[in-house]
């Protein structure tokens, strides 16, 4: 017998409980960016206090993260193929929380690494089986539309990590540091932490609760395949995964390093105060953002529903073409303004492809190898992305244009990464669309 979920373009739930679980996962998403990105926030008081390096701090930012995020995403992603994803999501949610509300606990460097790679564990439980549950939940031709909206939450994650953290960091600084019971006395970056992490186990408790486990797209008594079985998939299909995959890491390189240093490209170009330019970002964000993805996931939905199998690798290429220049010029700006300006420009444009990009790996995977997959992407595009582009930043300006030089340091790693990342959404686009039509004979 033959599930109606393993019917292509069926979908495994009504679409009122599935669209609640896109809500679910868009603001469990949000809390994710918003516990990862917040350090980026407090990168000038956490480095006055601890004697840090900016190449320490990168460290903080990605490394430290990113080398359990990809260790354990891994083995993680073999459950969600295999077992009850919702549970997963649940527990990474909780566990990501308690431990950025413990990041708030630290006293020195190790502490603090310590604190980060355990943020990094929990947050590997969430794409892969998120993802793998949005794609058994909508048809193939609408699925950019429904992972766009999921997208939003990564947005508005970092940019409410801008907007909250940056109006509790300058509260928090005017009434100085307390002392708590049992706590002992913290400092007002270690209070952001405390307050910004501990809501998030709430949300966790709500995912479990009212979210359903979609039956998975498939014929009934399909096996799991092994690690193996996908990597040799993978490996036939190198041509458009290779591409993809290294697309969105390079791209990912030259946007973290972006955010990531934008705090402190404005608080040490234009004289900014700690915290003070995050409300600024994160209005921008949260405006330019949310519209880009809606807007990008439409677009590349109108181009599939129209037969252009390629549509989502398509949109990426087509949004890489401007988003190149203005990353480019945007940290070379003279005026606090116009930086502004071109980096809502960037923002909107790197929006515009984010849901595609996505739904374009989901497309063309079968859904057994789905959660693996997507652990692989996300390993790739975490590594390159949050790991290696606040380092490299950080490595030109300590070891060629120093401190006063972040914005020379940014615009040099936009003219490397990105002309690399528009030649490889190039190659990614007929092979990909050579997938889809693979994966419609599939069934899958």
């Amino acid at each position: 017998m033959i599930l109606a979920a393993s019917l292509p373009g069926a979908p495994a739930i009504s679409p009122a409980r599935s669209w609640w679980a896109i809500f679910i996962f868009t603001v469990a998403l949000m809390f994710n960016f918003l516990d990862r990105q917040l350090l980026t926030l407090l990168i000038t008081p956490i480095k006055a206090d601890l004697n840090l390096s900016d190449t320490q701090i990168s460290l903080l930012v990605g490394f430290a993260f990113v080398v359990f995020y990809v260790g354990v995403g891994i083995p993680i992603s073999r459950l969600v193929d295999r077992g009850p994803r919702k549970w997963i999501v649940g527990f990474g949610i909780a566990f990501w929380s308690l431990c950025t509300a413990g990041c708030g606990l630290a006293q020195n460097f190790f502490q603090l690494v310590i604190a980060r790679m355990c943020v990094g564990i929990g947050e590997s439980c969430n794409g892969p089986a998120t993802y793998s549950m949005t794609a058994d939940m909508f048809p193939r031709e609408r699925l950019a539309t429904p992972i766009s909206v999921i997208n939003i939450g990564m947005v508005a994650g970092s940019g409410m990590a801008l907007l909250i953290g940056g109006w509790l960091i300058v509260w928090l600084t005017e009434i100085g540091p307390q002392t708590l019971p049992v706590l002992g006395t913290l400092k007002p970056w270690q209070m952001t932490f405390l307050i910004v992490g501990l809501p998030g186990v709430l949300w966790a408790i709500l995912l479990v609760a009212t979210v359903p486990e979609p039956p998975r797209r498939e014929v009934a008594g399909a096996a799991t395949p092994s690690f193996v079985d996908v990597l040799k998939f993978l490996r036939l299909w190198a041509t458009a995964y290779g591409p993809m995959f290294i697309a969105s890491g390079v791209k990912a390189m030259l946007s973290f390093g972006t955010v990531v240093w934008s705090p402190a490209f404005f608080e040490r170009q234009f004289g900014y105060a700690p915290g003070e330019p995050g409300p600024t970002l994160g209005i921008i964000a949260l405006i330019v953002s949310p519209i880009g993805l809606l807007l990008g996931g439409w677009i590349a939905s109108r181009m599939a529903a129209k037969g252009i199998k390629d549509a989502n690798m398509r949109m990426v290429l087509y949004v890489t073409i401007p988003l190149v220049p203005i990353a480019i010029l945007y940290p070379l700006m003279p005026q606090a303004w116009m930086a502004f300006a071109l980096l809502g420009c960037s923002l909107f444009l790197g929006s515009l492809g984010a849901g595609p990009a996505n739904a374009a790996m989901q497309t063309i995977t079968p859904g057994r190898m789905r959660g693996t997959t997507s652990a692989l992407y996300i390993a790739i595009f975490n590594v390159l992305g949050y790991g290696a582009g606040p380092l490299v930043v950080a490595l030109l300006t300590d070891n060629f244009y120093g401190e006063a030089g972040l914005g020379s340091a940014m615009a040099s790693a936009a003219i490397i990464l990105g002309p690399i990342g528009l030649i490889l959404s190039w190659m990614a686009l007929k092979p990909y669309g050579r997938a889809v039509l693979a994966a419609e004979e599939r069934g899958d």
